[in-house]
């Protein structure tokens, strides 16, 4: 009730904005309906921002969100997997190397609503088809500005496709290695005053044996995956400068793990409403729900790789997220930006678990959730002082965990062999950034900033235990939120048309760090628990190059990364080392060729080898992949296009387990399809 309440004030709030934005009534607006929200800030310049076009989302080996974003050097999921062979629960998204244990420390919104699984903080990628995107931007860094908190390492921004970038008819067939099949569609409808959209995608295949050759045993097998997803957007002028945007949408996910009880099923349906006023005052207003359900079974294997059974069945795993916010812009000059607002975000949800099996039944069952809130007020503003642009920031945010519990029964009656019920907890947090971007000369742009972030333990962290093969982590439910402070300084070179140079260096802390942290150890299992460390210290620098002229583009991205762990008391015997899964450094690189809709491009990338724990014992070896991939017209309307994902089968290490178990990912995939586009 606290909740709809508060939305409800936002929303009244945003019917009074318009008469305060009315432009001169003798003056007739030009209506030029975009699907987008308010401008980008002007004091987004300070700040170390790549933006990845529509050309680039449409024309990649794998077609997955998750592999455009690794043209950015150093953002990163938890594990190497993509969302074909990856458990869902480990695609949490992270930048400059702080780590993770598969929440996100990095936000990502899609038309302004926070996108991240609101039970495990995880991203859901096969929602996401490539074609109904008009263009990713990623902010590294930069603390939780006016998108809300949750953006310790940065903010990946998707926005969907505008009416300039949309064809009436756009399919896609293809046919890949393993009998793999990937398809994508869009229709749009685009009239003065609005424009609607419906897409969709479906994807599956056979999949390889993700358990590498020499680790493998006779319970190892190939981890098939099915997954669709669609959507449908409108977006109308309701009012001169004014503009409705709803958007529904919806996915499925179903993959395995590549041996007996590892299968897991992913749903999920969002639904969201935004208005936004472009007149004198600008104005946003928001409304959003996400709905997802998990499941996910989980094996026990022998040492020999001979035997599996059954030890978890993660049966249901229902949550909620339910939020709005509301942002004004206030003419206060031509040189000045100002945005004031506020944001107010409600997440619920629970796992419901099968547990201690006996003869290949579960004799238990684990029920364990709660509800977290995150409401605040934040203020952004910028001005352009000649060649110097100084930006500010500041957000108080108040939060609440409660309702926590966990109870576990045995299934043949009797008392409770568990029924804890965890303290309410509430407080506040408050952050903000500065940054300043000067333009030292009319090809040399200096940057600096200073800022933080924070995080909210999610409810899989408090709450919810889990296992990896025979690895097994406990929850917390006393964590404390993450807190990061960060500087950075840089510089941007556009020594002539077409070319761009940006080099950034930068020192995040993040204070109270949520990591897995191992208790126990054997030849062939782990005993870990979540825990707040004192901090994670990350130093480094990143650059970025783009070169496009006529025909051709080149792009490069290079990331280097020096994260250390400040661990004391039973964490101590971390202290100093990397955090998991964090490689020293990250490059990609991409040479393109594109005439019309003809195209040819090559991407090369490499990762530095990398820890799979905390203890830095088990060490994943570098990996370098080459993608490719080409488009020939043979009609107006139909495109003959082949793919090509790690054309030489390098192997790529995702995680190590038990007795030196290795699982790889990315194997050799080889795609040719058709494309049909009606302009």
């Amino acid at each position: 009730m606290r909740l709809l309440l508060s939305t409800a004030a936002l929303f009244v709030s945003a019917i009074a904005v318009p008469a305060l934005a009315q432009a001169d009534p003798d003056v007739a607006p030009d209506i030029v309906v975009t699907g987008r929200g308010l401008p980008d800030s002007p004091g987004e310049r300070a700040f170390d921002i790549v933006t990845i076009d529509r050309d680039r989302l449409q024309a990649n080996a794998s077609a997955r969100l998750e592999s455009v974003l690794a043209d950015v050097a150093g953002l990163q999921q938890f594990r190497r997997s993509d969302s074909r062979t990856a458990n869902p629960t480990s695609q949490g998204i992270t930048l400059r190397g702080i780590g993770g244990n598969a929440s996100s420390r990095a936000l990502l919104i899609l038309d302004g609503v926070p996108q991240a699984d609101p039970f495990g903080g995880w991203v859901a990628f096969p929602a996401y088809a490539t074609g109904r995107l008009g263009q990713v931007r990623v902010t590294r860094g930069g603390g939780s500005g006016y998108f809300g908190p949750g953006a310790l390492a940065g903010t990946v921004q998707l926005d969907s496709a505008t009416p300039d970038q949309l064809a009436p008819l756009d399919a896609s067939l293809f046919y890949g290695s393993r009998d793999s099949i990937e398809a994508q569609g869009a229709a749009a409808l685009v009239r003065d005053g609005g424009f609607a959209t419906l897409s969709g995608a479906y994807a599956r295949g056979d999949g390889f044996v993700p358990t590498v050759a020499s680790s493998r045993g006779p319970v190892d097998r190939a981890a098939p995956y099915e997954q669709a997803s669609g959507a449908l957007r409108t977006v109308v002028t309701v009012a001169p400068s004014t503009e409705v945007q709803a958007n529904v949408s919806a996915f499925t996910d179903r993959r395995d793990r590549g041996t007996a009880f590892t299968a897991n099923r992913s749903d999920g349906a969002d639904a969201s409403l935004r208005l936004v006023g472009r007149g004198a005052w600008g104005w946003s207003a928001l409304a959003y729900l996400q709905t997802r359900a998990f499941a996910s079974s989980f094996a026990s294997i022998n040492a020999a790789r001979t035997t599996v059974s059954q030890s978890l069945d993660q049966y249901n795993t229902p949550a909620t997220g339910l939020g709005a916010r509301l942002e004004v812009q206030p003419p206060v000059g031509e040189a000045i930006d100002l945005r004031l607002g506020a944001d107010i975000r409600d997440v619920s949800g629970k796992t419901q678990e099968l547990f201690t099996f006996v003869n290949a039944s579960p004799t238990r069952r684990r029920e364990a959730g709660g509800s977290t809130r995150t409401q605040g007020l934040f203020a952004d503003g910028s001005v352009a002082l000649g060649d110097l642009t100084l930006t500010g920031a500041g957000r108080i945010d108040w939060w609440r965990i409660d309702g926590g519990y966990l109870r576990e029964r045995p299934l043949a009656g009797g008392a409770a062999l568990t029924d804890n019920r965890f303290a309410d907890r509430d407080g506040s947090e408050f952050t903000g950034r500065l940054g300043a971007a000067w333009r030292a000369a009319a090809a040399v742009t200096v940057r600096a900033a200073a800022y933080r972030g924070w995080r909210l333990p999610t409810l899989n962290e408090l709450y919810r235990p889990f296992r990896v093969g025979n690895d097994v982590t406990a929850a917390n439910a006393g964590l404390s939120p993450e807190r990061l402070t960060g500087i950075e300084g840089g510089v941007t070179l556009t020594p002539f048309a077409g070319a761009s140079l940006a080099a950034t260096l930068f020192r995040n802390q993040l204070d109270d760090a949520i990591a897995n942290v191992t208790l126990a150890a054997t030849p062939t299992s782990a005993m870990r628990v979540r825990r707040n460390l004192d901090a994670i210290r990350s130093t480094g620098v990143e650059v970025d190059a783009r070169y496009a002229t006529g025909p051709f583009t080149a792009l490069a991205s290079w990331s280097h990364v020096d994260a250390r762990v400040r661990a004391s008391g039973a964490a101590v015997a971390l202290d100093g080392l990397r955090p998991a899964q964090t490689p020293r450094d990250a490059l990609s690189g991409t040479l393109g060729w594109r005439q019309r809709r003809a195209a040819v491009s090559a991407t090369l990338r490499h990762v530095a080898r990398q820890f799979d724990d905390d203890q830095n014992s088990r060490s994943l070896a570098p990996a370098t992949t080459l993608d490719g991939y080409a488009a020939l017209p043979v009609t107006r309307v139909l495109t003959i296009e082949a793919r090509a994902e790690n054309v030489f089968d390098a192997r790529v290490e995702a995680g190590i387990s038990g007795a030196n178990i290795v699982e790889r990912a990315t194997a050799r995939t080889l795609w040719i399809g058709v494309r049909a586009r009606l302009d």
